[in-house]
């Protein structure tokens, strides 16, 4: 029999294979050719009455205008693709040919945003793809792609607004305190094309989106900016945030002009009639495709959540107390007061943790309801964060596992009454990007006795921990064989975790 290592290791890679742009494009993506060309696009259709235009911009775009290009083939007129600097070499090294374009292609590469900060490049790129849209008629086609980090390969301030100042101001805004959704509404309300500006330009032509999502409950206004997107936001609410923190009078001469002369309203939906946004890849879509492969292999699968946010300590240990009471179940010991009082903790640690669109009553109802020898598997997905202490290197992924690894160990610890003996237990977490953190790591996976197993190697988990140097620990402890490495993926739909359980 597989071990469960094996086995998470090859949910983990289906959830993201399923995301990758090749299979996602082709799969949703179909070019009618008989009679009038048509874009078919997860069934919907979209006469090409004259020319079929290509934009995107984002950490995941290139893979997807490679896809793109193969389907559309002669009927692509031009396009042009803003994406990070150095993804061509690194996939190129990766020895991922599928990812780029072949020599001759109609679609034009800029590299910009260093360090996911937006740049003279990808100022460049954004006025490009500004002119392309703008230059477009009514039987024009206009397909945009858009994945994660496409906001800062998209800087396009209305002028006289120069880059600089348009940053300047973001970062007095974030040294004040304002939250990123704040700083998301400045940025739009001062841009050509976030926040549905793109959608305006390109009118009258039919556009297209086809959006990748990395953000939690996949809203359209948000990935990216939202510039295909209908922005709810107006100059009204950029002043609101820009009087709250005491910045009305600071403001560059430019920044004033622009907001005096903006609509006080947000531009109506009506005039979005012309504009289809299609979500193709998210978290969703992945933990659905592990689930399918977990019950192949035999799992009683079960999805939490898609959007599992919160201190990575705290999510940690929910999922300590979630694999507690699965091993309770496994015990026959479902009922009593100790799974009572783990319900009790798990019901609030929920609600402290606020997981947009989680039941957990009801998913413990499900897990209740699981045929009580079958294996179990959970999985779950989004975006922790790290309070940042120590000096270490690590990533949210690995952080995450190792806190998980500690928490299974202090409960084991703790006596007798621990249930986890009867039962064998793996936890995984990884980012879908390939990279956690700044590290080379997709993530790691461990099991309980990885703290007994570490101090034997001499290798204290809590001091890691205080210093956040988890990806050192995962790279010494038993020859980096606990740590999840892929390599770049080319997608990007933010984090998974797997709990696997078996009784033995």
């Amino acid at each position: 029999t597989m071990s469960l290592c094996e086995h998470a290791l090859s949910l983990f890679r289906g959830a993201v294979g399923t995301v990758c742009p090749a299979p996602m494009l082709k799969r949703a993506l179909k070019l009618q050719r008989d009679g009038c060309p048509q874009l078919l696009v997860k069934g919907q259709a979209f006469p090409v009455k004259r020319d079929l235009y290509l934009v995107g911009f984002g950490k995941a775009v290139l893979g997807m205008a490679a896809a793109a290009e193969e389907i559309l083939g002669d009927h692509l007129t031009r396009g042009i693709i803003n994406v990070p600097l150095g993804i061509q070499e690194s996939l190129q090294r990766a020895g991922m040919q599928e990812m780029l374009l072949k020599p001759h292609s109609k679609i034009q590469v800029i590299e910009g945003a260093k360090n996911n900060l937006p740049d003279e490049e990808a100022l460049k790129g954004a006025a490009a793809i500004l002119e392309l849209a703008e230059g477009l008629t009514a039987d024009d086609l206009l397909l945009v792609l858009i994945s994660g980090g496409g906001s800062a390969l998209l800087p396009a301030p209305i002028p006289p607004i120069a880059l600089k100042e348009k940053e300047q101001l973001t970062k007095m805004l974030a040294s004040r305190g304002a939250a990123i959704q704040e700083l998301n509404v400045v940025r739009k309300t001062l841009s050509m094309l976030k926040g549905g500006g793109l959608a305006q330009l390109a009118h009258p032509a039919q556009v297209v989106s086809l959006i990748l999502s990395d953000v939690i409950g996949d809203p359209l206004d948000t990935i990216a900016s939202g510039p295909t997107a209908p922005s709810s936001h107006s100059a009204q609410d950029c002043l609101q945030i820009l009087t709250k923190y005491n910045l009305l009078h600071d403001l560059p001469k430019s920044v004033e002009m622009v907001l005096s002369s903006s609509p006080t309203k947000p531009t109506a939906p009506e005039n979005y009639s012309h504009v289809s946004n299609i979500i193709l890849g998210s978290n969703t879509l992945a933990l659905q495709e592990a689930k399918r492969q977990a019950e192949g292999l035999g799992y009683a699968a079960l999805v939490l959540s898609a959007a599992v946010q919160g201190e990575v300590g705290r999510v940690a240990t929910l999922y300590c107390q979630l694999i507690q009471l699965v091993c309770l179940g496994f015990a026959s010991l479902g009922k009593g007061p100790l799974s009572d009082e783990l319900r009790g903790n798990l019901l609030q640690l929920a609600a402290e943790l606020q997981i947009p669109g989680l039941d957990l009553d009801e998913f413990l109802q499900a897990l209740q309801g699981l045929e009580p020898d079958r294996p179990v598997c959970i999985l779950a997905g989004g975006e922790t964060t790290v309070q940042l202490q120590g000096t270490g290197k690590g990533g949210r992924n690995q952080e995450l596992v190792l806190r998980v690894g500690l928490g299974l160990h202090k409960a084991q610890a703790t006596g007798a009454s621990s249930p986890q003996g009867r039962c064998e237990i793996l936890f995984l977490s990884g980012g879908t990007d390939g990279q956690d953190g700044p590290t080379e790591a997709a993530g790691a996976f461990c099991s309980p006795g990885l703290v007994a197993e570490a101090l034997q190697e001499g290798l204290d988990v809590e001091a890691f921990l205080r210093n956040n140097d988890s990806y050192t620990f995962f790279s010494q402890f038993q020859g980096g064989h606990h740590q999840l490495v892929t390599g770049l993926t080319g997608t990007n739909v933010m984090d998974i975790q797997a709990i696997l359980i078996r009784a033995v």
